[in-house]
């Protein structure tokens, strides 16, 4: 059975951190290129920081380049979205996702606010 949990969201003011973690389990997780992607009210969900089965690649959406940082830890089947200097527009509910071929599973998602 596929498993994606996410952890570490929650309420944080602007410029400050998180560390959002994602526990895989039920798929050969050192396989799948893994990402985070987020969602806001009334927008699409977008891709937000991806990395290859690996992590010898990742790519990040132009608003969070120098801002968040993404690892994976293939010994413990877990992948990582480190946010620093939140911002307002960083609001969403963050999701991890793991895809290999015609692969991709998703998680149920964590909420992230950025708010004073």
């Amino acid at each position: 059975q596929v498993q994606l949990v996410e952890s570490g969201g929650g309420l944080v003011q602007p410029g400050g951190s998180l560390r959002l973690s994602c526990a895989a389990s039920g798929f050969p997780f050192s396989s799948y290129a893994m990402s985070w992607h987020r969602q806001a009210p009334g927008k699409e969900r977008e891709l937000v920081a991806g990395s290859s089965s690996y992590g010898y690649s990742t790519t990040y959406e132009d608003s969070v380049k120098g801002r968040f940082t993404i690892s994976r830890d293939n010994a413990k089947n877990t992948v990582y979205l480190q946010m620093n200097s939140l911002k307002p527009g960083d609001t969403a509910v963050y999701y991890c996702s793991a895809v290999f071929s015609v692969y991709r599973y998703w998680g149920q998602g964590t909420q992230v606010t950025v708010s004073s």
